[in-house]
């Protein structure tokens, strides 16, 4: 029996059947939920283990339990093992484990665990049954022409999803525990071809040394494969769609797909990416590049609105309509606050809002929108605490926001500090601003890629798919991959990142 049940990872099995089954108790603490059926095969010993709720019980008795009733003729329990291990096909997810922390996360997954009386190995059969979210249209990625199917919750299905749409040997899974306590399932996924080994080992490493016990979304991951530069922008992106992640393996990315949660990470990553659709390359080109262009001032006024308003009513209103500026000046004249602080006001309140419909049930949600938006807003117009102009940029500038989600973060930091630099220093301040953004994006990479590419290193190439979007006859013949990118040296620094990683 385990000397020790925190220390169970390397142990072996025994020969023993009453052993290695009062070891997994222990180990589990004699749980609830931890089903131990024993069973008499062909006179021998045997125990069919489970955990209730993971595996389908009806399945578990029809494909396991019966055929092995059902089996005579054999004098020891090895001979037996050797029997159903080479010459019976239970499960086509089966195997065989001779460690107590292999067994233990196979029975946390789902699996059937089989111990035999003589025998220091257990047999494993995959024939999981648990509650699961099914396939769903994508919450946050909406289109109008791809497809309307997400990712789920269910690793094993995420992967199912890829492997459909891109039937390539070189498409490729890795797929192991990572996590002390919750041993969670995560999967790499990369085009063989087209990624360097270096980068997909570093990616490995990182997250088999995750020094965390229990790993619960993308969220927790991330921090640990990004290039941990101070930059608000980031080298790896979410996605829920499987069609976006099969175009990105093709670009040579790498995927990151973690179970118990339907958001996929993929890096390395570029910024201009986040203006880019799925429906961008379902409509025609010229269409495609209006929408595109669209998105690039979308994100300009929800960063910058409020505050060049702010900074041009307070420091520059020479560079206002004078009919303009004095309805600006009737609307300002009535409202007690300062006009910095009156957007502070509005921008936060708006992020409150947001907030609580976010938490609150969806049935209660939508009613917090009516209220904070028309009711409190147009009460606190009326009352004189915020002027009309400053809620109608306000305005402007969130629903702007709704267009690239994907930078929502960003784009509410840099405008509340877009705000602040106007109100305190005019266009002056807004510059700055911009400068110090701008900096910021151009230092942060993610493997040797910066994510500014293909604007900073500047590449021409990849312009086609960036200033403009060409059409498919003449993207078909570009073979675009990342690493041919101006200025990427992913594959030396994946080295890099592996030397530093095994010196560690």
């Amino acid at each position: 029996m385990l000397p020790n049940t925190d220390d169970f990872e390397n142990i072996a099995l025994s020969t023993n059947l009453n052993e290695n089954i009062e070891s997994i108790k222990r180990i589990l603490g004699e749980s609830s939920d931890l089903l131990t059926n024993p069973v008499n095969i062909s006179g021998i010993s045997c125990a069919v283990i489970c955990f209730e709720g993971m595996t389908s019980g009806y399945d578990a008795e029809m494909t396991v339990v019966h055929p092995l009733i059902e089996l005579k003729g054999f004098a020891s329990g090895r001979a037996l093992f050797e029997h159903i291990g080479k010459n019976m096909v239970l499960s086509v997810d089966s195997g065989e484990q001779d460690l107590f922390g292999n067994v233990i996360r196979l029975l946390m997954s789902g699996f059937v665990i089989l111990l035999i009386e003589g025998v220091d190995k257990a047999l494993f059969f995959g024939i999981q049954g648990y509650e699961s979210r099914g396939v769903s249209e994508p919450s946050s990625e909406g289109n109008i022409r791809g497809s309307h199917e997400g990712f789920t919750e269910k690793v094993r299905t995420n992967m199912s999803m890829i492997r459909r749409r891109l039937k390539s040997p070189q498409l490729q899974f890795k797929l192991f525990p990572i996590s002390k306590r919750s041993q969670t399932d995560v999967i790499i996924c990369f085009m063989a071809d087209r990624v360097p080994e270096a980068l997909v080992k570093s990616i490995e490493q990182k997250l088999k040394k995750l020094p965390l016990e229990t790993v619960l979304g993308s969220g927790y991951v991330s921090p640990f494969l990004d290039s941990g530069s101070p930059s608000l922008f980031s080298g790896i992106t979410l996605t829920e769609r499987p069609d976006v992640m099969c175009a990105k393996l093709l670009e040579g990315r790498v995927g990151v797909i973690i179970d118990g949660t339907p958001f996929a990470l993929v890096l390395p990553c570029m910024f201009t990416e986040h203006f880019q659709t799925l429906d961008d390359y379902n409509f025609r080109p010229f269409y495609a590049v209006l929408l595109r262009y669209v998105r690039y001032t979308a994100f300009f006024l929800a960063v910058f609105l409020p505050g060049l308003y702010v900074g041009l009513a307070l420091f520059h209103p020479e560079m206002i309509s004078s009919r303009l500026l004095f309805n600006l000046a009737a609307a300002e004249e009535t409202a007690p606050l300062h006009l910095m602080a009156e957007a502070l006001i509005t921008l936060v309140f708006y992020e409150i809002i947001r907030e609580a419909g976010v938490r609150l049930p969806k049935s209660v949600g939508g009613a917090v929108s009516i209220v904070g938006g028309l009711i409190i807003g147009d009460a606190a117009v009326n009352a004189g605490i915020i002027s009309n102009p400053v809620l109608l940029v306000c305005a402007i500038s969130v629903t702007a926001s709704f267009v690239i989600p994907s930078l929502d973060q960003q784009v509410t930091v840099f405008r509340l500090g877009a705000v602040i630099a106007g109100g305190i220093a005019g266009l002056f301040g807004i510059s700055l601003l911009s400068a110090v953004m701008l900096a910021n994006v151009c230092a942060a990479e993610c493997y040797g890629l910066p994510i500014m590419s293909p604007l900073s290193p500047f590449s021409p190439k990849a312009m086609g798919d960036t200033a403009v979007r060409l059409g498919f006859r003449r993207m078909g013949r570009r073979g675009f991959t990342i690493e041919n990118l101006q200025g990427a040296h992913i594959e030396a620094a994946a080295e890099d990142e592996l030397i530093n990683g095994n010196d560690m």
